[in-house]
């Protein structure tokens, strides 16, 4: 009989060995061995937590989305407009949320969307709140709350890509600085 509370923690580790072992190969083509193997347990159990490879990524998306979104949640709580919207970028290019690794899941998230309907459904989710959340900020800012969102989700979009196809570590600073010089332009 398994011990009470392993649970919790074996599927920990395998979402962690998940993003882990994605950013590595830097494609979904990692097996459940793999995976369950840098968890530390067998695939049988992996499976058993799981069901699919395809699932312990979703269920890796969901973490992965779940930091994020606590980062930005604790920040829109306090401050102006302009501190709720540089919250929302801080919290994009956040240690915890820019890792190679993590940057690596996000693009591949995006190809399994393309197939995928509830990576896709998980996919809408995300880009719906982030645009809510810019707009909100940017609405009290700018006549063009929509269009300015808009671009700077795509701005975001671009540098985690940019990022994963540039050898090295993840400088999360200059990721920020190219979003906020480009808000600082257009918000004059």
């Amino acid at each position: 009989m398994p011990k009470l509370g392993a649970e919790p923690i074996r599927k920990a580790a395998l979402i962690n060995a998940a993003i882990f072992e994605v950013g590595r190969a830097g494609s979904l083509d990692v097996t459940v061995a793999q995976i369950a193997r840098r968890a530390g347990m067998s695939p049988a159990l992996a499976h058993h937590y799981f069901g699919s490879k395809e699932q312990i990524f979703l269920q890796a998306m969901r973490y992965i989305l779940r930091v994020y979104g606590t980062s930005v949640r604790e920040g829109l709580l306090r401050g102006d407009a302009r501190d709720r919207l540089r919250t929302i970028i801080v919290a994009s290019f956040a240690p915890q949320n820019f890792q190679r690794e993590t940057v690596s899941a996000w693009l591949n998230f995006y190809a399994l969307a393309l197939t995928n309907p509830e990576a896709a459904r998980l996919l809408r989710v995300y880009h719906r709140r982030l645009q809510s959340n810019l707009v909100h900020a940017l609405r009290p800012l700018s006549d063009r709350p929509h269009a300015l969102a808009e671009t700077i989700g795509a701005l975001i979009d671009g540098v985690y890509l940019r990022t994963v196809l540039r050898p090295g570590p993840t400088d999360p600073v200059a990721a920020t600085t190219i979003i906020t010089d480009y808000l600082d332009e257009a918000l004059k």
